[in-house]
């Protein structure tokens, strides 16, 4: 059996090139396939293969003096979701162009929100409706993740890449929200670890982030809770349901049709268009849907 996992940890790492040679040798020999992004701020990852590899490889990462207690997030898929493995050294493991603005020590980042569990997220939107107050949800993800799946009540930012944030925490639609309770949100909760630092850097006053990300959100109340639409992932499984109630939410581009399906541009880098099954030509289904893990992959 083959599984699919996520995680992160923000800590310091002393020497990210020898990590990099490490984990290279380490996931060839599992014969693992992914990506995993290094950082003298920690370590980011998605791994698939056989389930035993991945258990080896986890109790590879608890033996280090580095990464021991990293909650890993189990998902179905493995390694032929993957191309290859990737393992880099970067200055960012996200690339937000903020490294100087979060303060890392051995206990994650210290300058970041409120971490927020699924049940206490419930509890903090009934408690401030009971106040007369709205919790204001912001998408942590590039836009284009937002448009098939996202959480009611939610401000997308005009976000392609993870740089891009900076200029609508400033001045996009958000920034009139400064004196709000806001939940900042993404995919496995690490994107939200680095943004919700950065809002309170910029004056918001009051920031959660969901602990765990959509996924563990997911994976506790699945879609009876305040999620609508499917999660988009960074492989060629494109995006998935977290139950057979998962509705499609975005429309086709072409017929209007409801759909989660989306497709790369033929002319635009990191542009995803919404466009369903029957409207998907097939120049586009080989030109196009080829290279779709590869465009994810660069908008971290």
């Amino acid at each position: 059996m083959e599984k699919i996992i996520l995680y992160y940890k923000f800590l310091p790492v002393k020497d990210p090139q020898m990590t990099m040679h490490w984990q290279r040798e380490l996931c060839t020999r599992l014969g693992l396939k992914g990506r995993i992004l290094i950082s003298p701020h920690g370590i980011n990852g998605t791994l698939g293969g056989d389930i035993e590899a991945l258990r080896m490889y986890k109790r590879a990462m608890n033996e280090s003096d580095t990464f021991r207690n990293i909650v890993y997030k189990w998902s179905n898929g493995g390694e032929e979701h993957f191309p290859k493995l990737r393992v880099k050294v970067k200055s960012e493991i996200v690339a937000f162009d903020a490294a100087d603005e979060i303060v890392v020590t051995e206990r994650g980042i210290e300058n970041g929100g409120k971490h927020l569990k699924p049940d206490a997220l419930h509890k903090l939107v009934e408690n401030k409706k009971e106040l007369g107050e709205e919790v204001i949800f912001y998408d942590g993800r590039n836009m284009y993740e937002a448009q098939i799946g996202r959480f009611k009540n939610t401000i997308i930012p005009k976000a392609v890449t993870s740089k891009d944030f900076k200029e609508d925490l400033e001045s996009g639609e958000i920034s009139k929200y400064k004196d709000k309770p806001i939940v900042t949100y993404c995919t496995g909760g690490i994107r939200c670890e680095i943004l919700s630092a950065m809002m309170l850097n910029r004056g918001y006053k009051e920031v959660y982030q969901m602990d765990g990300g959509i996924v563990k959100y997911g994976e506790k109340f699945a879609d009876d809770g305040l999620w609508e639409g499917k999660l988009f992932v960074f492989d060629d499984r494109m995006q998935i349901g977290f139950s057979d109630k998962a509705k499609d939410i975005a429309n086709c581009e072409k017929c209007g049709k409801k759909t989660s399906n989306q497709i790369n541009s033929a002319n635009i880098r990191r542009k995803l268009h919404v466009v369903c099954q029957d409207c998907v030509t097939p120049a586009s289904k080989s030109s196009e849907l080829a290279t779709t893990t590869e465009v994810g992959l660069n908008s971290l």
